[in-house]
């Protein structure tokens, strides 16, 4: 039997993070929230995760900073950047750099299903 998807959430708004893992478990997945990208790093969910939703901007580490050190340390999580300001600048670099999908809030729950879908998808993909 196939082990249910883990989903991580790097978010430094309380509100969004819970709201999001509620709409993550309530479809079936495992899920934890974290406020910060040194608490994500710090945690040992790292390697169990199997998709990684992350806020572009936050205090200390940002997103495409966090996004930098898991590609150096080889990491390649499956990663969907969410955020409150359009930077395309920003969305262009996480993209190329392997991002799965780059959304904007408030999150449509559709859209996010979606890129979590594809992202479990990539995820699936390179392990093969």
């Amino acid at each position: 039997m196939p082990s249910v998807p883990f989903i991580s959430i790097v978010d430094d708004d309380e509100a969004l993070r819970s709201s999001l893992e509620d709409l993550i478990r309530s479809v079936g997945f495992r899920v934890e929230g974290f406020s910060s990208a040194e608490a994500f790093l710090r945690s040992n969910q790292v390697e169990a995760t199997d998709c990684l939703i992350l806020d572009v901007r936050m205090p200390g580490m940002t997103g495409p900073g966090l996004q930098r050190v898991l590609l150096s340390e080889r990491a390649h999580l499956p990663i969907i950047f969410i955020t409150a300001y359009e930077n395309p600048d920003v969305r262009a670099q996480v993209l190329e750099a392997g991002a799965v999908a780059f959304l904007y809030k408030p999150v449509y729950e559709e859209d996010l299903l979606d890129a979590i879908n594809a992202a479990l998808e990539r995820g699936n993909l390179s392990r093969q």
